[in-house]
């Protein structure tokens, strides 16, 4: 109905459906293409929805989804019982290694950092749920990292969305990629069971 209608609310949606698309990122000129809505007024409205997270700007000036829409996705049944089962893993292995952990989810041509734990030091790889980079290679979810490194190890077990992969990352040359390797395939091994039901968690 008309009068339950808030006009700028619809256009602040409008603009954020843009982003349900294999383009990662957009000029201000591409979403006024995709939108139909003035340049002045789409800067009133990524502003907002800036100071919300729900969308990014970055060094290049090009507008990317935010941390919100990734986070409100958790809310989800089958998202909130991945987060409740691998959660605490990713804080373990933070604590265990030092370096950034993280799950992440394989998209066509993109990669999805779905969970994320940070270690307690100031040098880290600063992964936060929702980021997005390009796929570099066929199933290689490692991201360019100048300076810095990660190991993966694939998860056997999905939640039939998308192929799910354990990381750690960090510096380059301070976690041997063996040692990450083993750390991640004892979380991998653990995981495997309880994704698949058992409800077993880190002691």
């Amino acid at each position: 109905m008309a009068q339950d209608r808030v006009e700028a609310v619809e256009r602040a949606l409008t603009v954020l459906e843009v982003f349900d698309s294999s383009q990662e990122a957009f000029a201000l000129a591409e979403l006024a293409e995709a939108t139909g809505f003035y340049k002045s007024t789409l800067l009133r409205l990524l502003g907002s929805l800036a100071r919300f997270d729900y969308v990014q700007r970055g060094e290049d000036g090009r507008w990317r989804l935010g941390g919100s829409p990734m986070r409100l996705a958790r809310r989800h049944a089958p998202s909130q019982q991945l987060a409740v089962r691998v959660q605490p893993w990713l804080d373990r292995l933070a604590a265990e290694t030092g370096e950034t952990a993280a799950l992440l989810a394989l998209h066509p041509g993109e990669v999805e950092c779905r969970l994320a734990a940070l270690p307690a030091t100031p040098l880290r790889h600063d992964l936060r749920p929702g980021s997005r980079w390009p796929v570099a290679q066929d199933a290689d979810p490692r991201p360019v990292l100048p300076g810095g490194a990660m190991t993966c190890l694939a998860l056997s077990v999905t939640t039939g969305e998308a192929p799910l992969w354990l990381s750690l990352s960090g510096p380059a040359g301070r976690l041997a990629p063996e040692a990450a390797h083993e750390a991640l395939a004892r979380a991998r091994d653990a995981l495997s069971g309880s994704l698949a039901g058992e409800k077993e968690t880190p002691r």
